[in-house]
């Protein structure tokens, strides 16, 4: 049997049968869906859900911010940066008013 990574398991059959129960007996724990004894899923509840995506994200937007320190081309002025956007935005407000 594969490790599970979660205290409480069930099977496939039982969440079908009940989900709600499932999911209140859970609480704030993760469960393990097994499927002939094996792990297919873990159903986790919602807030956890929410606060592993903001750690993805927290994690991702760390790894920018390291990836642009170690950049070597010269920095963007913003005021450049922003003039080109307004330029690009009034360019396509002008071709969909000639549209």
């Amino acid at each position: 049997m594969e490790q599970l990574l979660a205290n409480r398991s069930v099977s496939i059959t039982e969440l079908k049968r009940s989900p709600s129960a499932i999911i209140e007996q859970a609480g704030e724990e993760a469960v393990a869906v097994l499927n002939h004894n094996r792990p297919a899923a873990y159903l986790i509840p919602a807030a956890m859900y929410m606060r592993q995506m903001a750690a993805l994200d927290a994690a991702d937007l760390r790894e920018a911010i390291a990836t642009g320190r170690h950049d070597t081309r010269p920095p963007i002025p913003a005021a450049k940066m922003f003039a080109e956007m307004d330029a690009a935005i009034d360019q396509v407000e002008t071709e969909q008013a000639s549209a």
